[in-house]
């Protein structure tokens, strides 16, 4: 990433984030100020004050102190102050004043009095301090130095312009009797608030005018430079491989041990590239795998989302890293924090992009992509599964770390979707994450009301605790735990890009638990319906005993068939199917040394590589190193990858992952009349 995008960004993130605070206060002040309109108070309830002395005071009550206001600036500018009450016996009068502190001292000193020393208002509590004395006090009325006072029966209310010094309030009986027992009322108001409304919300706008062109203009930067960096130096993807296609999130090929990015622990012992292997050998780039079962011709496919998640679990994770791997991603957080705020601010400028264009911005869409990557490799790595020990690299491009999440950029976008789906029709999907991701609630009834509390962990949150204590005790991360951990994160990761405006289509209600996400998952071929033994060509005329494959290649659906490999049998039965659905093929010649490998739990019975119903050229199955129950880097294998019909322009030589849907998959060759394969379509 460049450092000039990335401190474009920073500093537009810091002055937005300034600009919508200040914002945010001119919207209080705002509707205070409109609140008070026409001489009216901001007023607290009424609540009931008493003492078992001669009077109630205020003696800490400062008002304006400081410096007080400017010379020459009127005196109700600031505002003015309203105390209402009552007594609580009908026949007395109150007395309420308002006085110089130093002034009320000398009229209670030596008499009884009780003073407020604090209110708090939720809930409502008064903390009182007596004061003892030995004489009564004289007749309020009579002092003249109270610089407002309101007296007589039933309810009175006094008002204040506010000044500066320091005052004390004064609450008794109108006949100076004790004790006093009050209803009272107090309010304020102040003109500075129209004013203040006026700043705050001229400097909010000024510094978002500031911060979001530099945000946008960052993502965009930052965006280019991710798309353009996959494959690149500091991408970790290896060089020399093509980097990663639609539908398959890590370029197939092999490389040297040592390169940049790779996990060694993902390799097995003994395997090429690993501690045991042979100088020279090379090391397995992770591979997209397969299906484990057949898929027919024209059946249903699994519905594939177009934002894709995938995680696979380091074999070799340590006991007790999990316990500390929140503290050594808090500068990843520290990141993620000014992202996801870029983040907000990048959506929120996408839709109106969308509105007048249908187009979601490339640059901006492949910011907003990196952003959602590195939280989900944050999350993998230290909360959301704990998946890996491997620190996760601060890019916003797709690297092999083996934590992934891509999503297909939309062509177009409907205008009309923008302005409900990202909260009328995700709220099915944001209850479900709110009740994989909250805390349980309750309520507890405290101090005369009812307090809302948070209890326990949130359901994700406990899951990765549990597999975490499961790892300390027993050095082993329960598969089956994983699966689902990658498949609620697959859930709540789909709506996040949802939500975010980048594609229309509505997230699936299903879990695909597992590590690789099903749209990285290559079609299967068909391996033909389960038969019996060949008992013969079909009842019918014939035209003798089969005489072997056809003189020319074969150009069934599937591509040209040049006989079947070095070693098989040609006019072999058709094999009965055993616990795997796949028919074994016939040996051929084991694969080289320079070959790739792909991770994953063995099959009972292994093709040769390149051979029908085999793992495609180059690469070969086998067990995970030992690690029974575990998925390397590269996720599981298939118990027998089928080949699958190439399309011809392809990049690299990669199968594309949808087969045309009239192109037929063959299945064991060399049997049947007229280089027909039973049970499989016919040759041409």
């Amino acid at each position: 990433m460049k450092a000039g995008r990335i401190v474009m960004l920073v500093l537009g993130a810091l002055c937005a984030l300034v600009g919508l605070g200040l914002l945010a206060g001119a919207g209080v002040t705002g509707w205070a100020n409109y609140q008070q309109r026409d001489g009216r108070y901001f007023v607290t309830p009424s609540e009931q004050f008493s003492g078992d002395s001669f009077a109630l005071t205020t003696p800490r009550l400062d008002l304006m102190t400081a410096g007080g206001l400017p010379e020459g600036t009127p005196v109700d500018l600031a505002g003015s102050v309203l105390l209402r009450g009552s007594t609580n016996d009908p026949g007395k009068e109150i007395f309420i004043g308002i006085a110089p502190r130093a002034d009320v001292a000398a009229y209670m000193a030596g008499v009884r009095h009780t003073e407020i020393v604090d209110v708090r208002f939720d809930p409502f509590r008064t903390i009182y301090r007596e004061v003892d004395g030995f004489k009564p006090p004289a007749d309020p009325a009579r002092q003249s130095f109270w610089a407002a006072t309101a007296t007589g029966p039933g309810e009175q209310e006094l008002t204040w312009n506010l000044r500066s010094g320091s005052w004390a309030v004064v609450v008794m009986n109108a006949d100076a009797s004790a004790p006093v027992a009050v209803n009272l009322q107090a309010g304020a108001r102040s003109d500075l608030l129209w004013p203040i409304f006026i700043g705050l919300l001229i400097g909010g706008l000024v510094m978002l005018l500031i911060g979001v062109p530099l945000i946008v203009l960052g993502a965009a930067g930052l965006g280019r430079a991710a798309r353009s960096g996959r494959g690149g130096p500091g991408s970790g993807v290896p060089p020399g491989n093509l980097p990663p296609q639609p539908g398959q999130p890590h370029p197939v090929g092999a490389y040297a041990p040592g390169a940049p990015g790779q996990l060694n622990s993902a390799v097995p012992p003994g395997a090429a590239g690993s501690s045991g292997a042979p100088p020279g050998a090379v090391a397995a780039y992770a591979a997209a795998p397969g299906t484990p079962y057949p898929v027919p011709p024209g059946g249903p496919s699994h519905y594939v989302y177009p934002a894709r998640l995938n995680g696979y679990l380091d074999p070799s994770l340590s006991r007790w890293m999990w316990l500390v791997k929140w503290f050594l991603a808090i500068p990843h957080c520290i990141v993620l924090f000014f992202l996801w705020f870029a983040f907000g601010v990048v959506t929120l400028v996408a839709w109106f992009a969308i509105l007048f264009t249908g187009r979601y911005p490339r640059s901006l869409f492949d910011f907003n992509v990196g952003v959602i990557r590195w939280n989900w490799r944050v999350a993998f790595y230290a909360f959301s599964a704990i998946g890996t020990d491997a620190y996760p690299p601060f890019t916003l491009a797709r690297t092999n770390y083996p934590a992934d999440f891509d999503v297909d950029y939309p062509d177009r976008l409907s205008r009309g979707l923008i302005f409900v789906k990202s909260w009328l029709l995700a709220i099915p999907h944001l209850l479900i994450i709110g009740v994989l991701t909250g805390t349980a609630r309750s309520w507890e009834f405290r101090d005369g009301r009812w307090v809302q509390e948070g209890v326990g962990i949130s359901l994700l949150g406990l899951l990765v605790f549990i597999a975490g204590v499961i790892l300390l005790f027993t050095g082993q991360y329960w598969r089956g735990l994983f699966d689902l951990l990658l498949g609620l994160n697959r859930w709540i990761y789909r709506v996040i890009a949802y939500v975010s405006l980048m594609r229309d289509e509505y997230p699936p209600f299903h879990l695909d638990m597992g590590p690789v996400d099903p749209g990285d998952m290559p079609v299967p071929a068909y391996a033909g319906p389960p038969a019996g033994p060949y008992s013969g060509p079909p009842a019918g005329p014939s035209v003798g005993p089969y005489a072997g494959p056809p003189a020319g290649p074969y150009a069934g659906p599937a591509g040209p068939y040049s006989g079947p490999p070095a070693g098989s049998a040609a006019a072999a039965p058709y094999p009965v199917p055993g616990p795997s659905p796949y028919p074994p093929a016939a040996p051929g010649p084991a694969p080289s040394q320079g070959q790739a490998t792909v991770r994953g739990p063995a099959p009972e019975r292994e093709a040769p590589s390149g051979s029908p119903g085999g793992p495609p050229s180059g690469q070969t199955g086998g067990p995970a190193g030992g690690q029974a129950g575990f998925y390397g880097i590269g996720g599981p294998a298939a118990a027998v990858n089928a080949e699958t019909p190439e399309v011809p322009n392809n990049q690299g030589g990669q199968s594309d992952p949808k087969p045309p849907a009239d192109a037929g998959v063959e299945g064991p060759k060399g049997e049947g009349p007229s280089g027909e394969v039973p049970g499989g379509p016919p040759g041409t």
